[in-house]
């Protein structure tokens, strides 16, 4: 991440002063920091060490270099400066930790080098001092603009029993130019940045009561109390950190914790190029997420307030099998259906199930999940019907799917376009014989019947029969829909791979939902008559019964963002303009 993580701190001698901050070199060091090892040999030395991700160390200099830094470096003066304000001694080089996967450098001193970051820490430093506090001055808060980049900014007291009040101010800021990035990291950056503050402030809360406890403060100012405060500290004005924490290795520890943060925060979000706008299914993916983050979050609040507990079981198998339409098209695996290790009997692909079930067969089959009616699979193996689905639903966008796995009850078509149930259950007469239903048996079948190819004990479909049944059978002669015919040539085209045939599935898809686009937006957008819509059909190549079913079928399943949009264009004065 391209960020400084600085420490901050409000002296009452000199105002707001930075005490130690760490900064990413993606170049070679600057003069003064971590010259002192060439870099064949610190590159050795991490190659000995077993290739650690970060290795911090202490660069070893001459005290002539540490003073010729100090003399170019845009920092204060030492005149200007106290035991508060310093953080490293004179003729400190400063810390360097390697990051061996990047060859990324981060390198802690008390101020930066570059007399233009100096500037920019400089004044985040003092606005988060100063002007731009949270009420009670302790807290995280974000500034900043675009010149000056943008910081996160966490203020804190430390414990002295020699300062005003008892305590002294602190702050700790992470200063970068991307706001948006900034922005995303403050849950991380926040609680990171309390774990280092509290880490502080318990140290010199131990100080603290260990001083007062052997010299009170509060007692002997009291007698002095019309004593100049200032006057009467006899010279313990300013403390170092080190001494108010009674830590020696303070800075090198801090170093270490804002390298790591660096490094974490910078790893934890990465970007994606995006290449178009997002396609359908991932809007509606979208939205059944969030449907059901709300529907979720909805059930903890009401079982908070209220337990029933007799009535639980029915409302749990209601919840799933409502959840199942939704839920289903974010799973893969069905793991949830499994009860114990073993072998699956499923289908690979829809090419193994073309040849499980025969091409005619296959045909009927796909003809009625592409015209929206309703598929049932009665089976006693709940994995199979639910692989069974997870190949069938490919050949649908997603805001067309509507499952429920596996039932001990029929379910109406209107709930599901996909459903799985047990043997035994009694399926109504009126639905068998419907044109708008296509069933699947399952049977168990004997030797004399299996399959040829499938007469393998080894293959787990090779003991099934599958027989698919329905009211409107599909003639052999009857052309159908003009993406089914491509879906079967893909199929029976033994040079294209399964992944080959499933991107051509993407892609006709993507293809018919276009044309599904502009229908909705020339029918129910527009409200144009039926002879310009027969003309349309006619120019998309979709004039046909069984392709205009499809249409009206596949418009179910545009996004509702895709939807509120055309209509909020419509709404709006421009396009009722443009139209005119």
């Amino acid at each position: 991440m391209n960020a400084i993580v600085a420490l901050c701190h409000f002296c009452e001698l000199h105002g707001p002063r930075t005490l130690f901050c760490t900064e990413v070199l993606h170049s070679p060091l600057p003069q003064g920091a971590g010259n002192g090892d060439s870099p064949g040999q610190s590159e050795q030395a991490e190659d000995e060490e077993g290739g650690i991700q970060m290795s911090s160390r202490i660069r070893s200099h001459s005290p002539a270099e540490g003073t010729s830094v100090d003399s170019s470096s845009p920092g204060p003066k030492k005149s200007d400066m106290c035991e508060g304000c310093r953080s490293l001694a004179a003729g400190h080089p400063g810390y360097v930790s390697h990051d061996t996967e990047t060859s990324i450098k981060y390198v802690s001193h008390q101020h930066p080098n570059h007399p233009q970051l100096f500037s920019i820490v400089r004044q985040a430093c003092v606005r988060s001092l100063s002007c731009e506090v949270c009420p009670g001055r302790e807290g995280p808060i974000f500034f900043g603009d675009e010149q000056h980049g943008f910081v996160f900014s966490h203020t804190f007291f430390i414990k002295d029993s020699l300062a005003r009040g008892f305590q002294r101010w602190y702050s700790i800021i992470t200063i970068m130019m991307d706001r948006i990035y900034l922005i995303n990291s403050w849950p991380f950056l926040l609680g990171k940045i309390r774990g280092i503050i509290d880490e502080l402030q318990g140290k010199a809360l131990k100080v603290f009561e260990a001083e007062q406890y052997g010299c009170p403060q509060r007692a002997q100012r009291m007698n002095t109390a019309f004593t100049p405060f200032l006057h009467q500290r006899n010279g313990n004005a300013a403390r170092s950190l080190t001494s108010l924490t009674n830590d020696e290795n303070l800075w090198a520890c801090l170093h270490t914790s804002f390298a790591w943060l660096l490094k974490a925060c910078g790893s934890r979000l990465t970007e994606k190029l995006l290449e178009g706008a997002p396609t359908e299914d991932t809007l509606v993916q979208m939205e059944k997420l969030a449907d059901l983050k709300e529907e979720s979050e909805g059930w903890d609040g009401s079982e908070g307030e209220e337990e029933k507990p007799s009535a639980q079981p029915d409302v749990v198998e209601g919840r799933e099998l409502t959840k199942c339409p939704t839920d289903t098209s974010l799973m893969s695996d069905g793991s949830s259906w499994n009860v114990a290790p073993r072998r699956l009997s499923v289908f690979r692909s829809l090419r193994h199930m073309r040849q499980v079930l025969g091409a005619s067969a296959f045909r009927m089959l796909a003809w009625h999940v592409l015209m929206g009616n309703q598929v049932i699979w009665k089976a006693r193996d709940a994995d199979l019907v639910q692989s069974a689905f997870d190949i069938l639903r490919t050949m649908l966008p997603v805001g067309c799917v509507r499952i429920i796995p596996y039932s001990d009850r029929y379910e109406e078509a209107y709930r599901c376009n996909f459903l799985g149930l047990s043997p035994h259950v009694h399926i109504p007469p009126h639905i068998l014989s419907s044109e708008f239903a296509v069933l699947v048996e399952v049977r168990t079948a004997t030797r004399c019947s299996l399959y040829p190819v499938l007469f393998d004990d080894e293959q787990p479909l090779s003991k099934y029969e599958f027989v698919v049944t329905s009211g409107s059978p599909v003639a052999a002669d009857r052309v159908g829909p003009t993406i089914l015919n491509k879906i079967e040539a893909a199929l029976t085209n033994q040079n294209l791979s399964v992944d080959v045939v499933d991107q051509c599935l993407v892609c006709l898809k993507e293809e018919w939902m276009n044309k599904v686009k502009v229908l909705f937006k020339f029918t129910k957008v527009d409200s144009r008559p039926k002879e310009d819509t027969q003309k349309l059909l006619s120019i998309l190549g979709a004039a046909e019964e069984d392709n205009v079913k499809l249409l009206k079928f596949w418009m179910t399943g545009l996004s509702k963002t895709y939807k509120s949009h055309l209509m909020s264009t419509v709404r709006s004065p421009t396009s009722s303009e443009s139209r005119n």
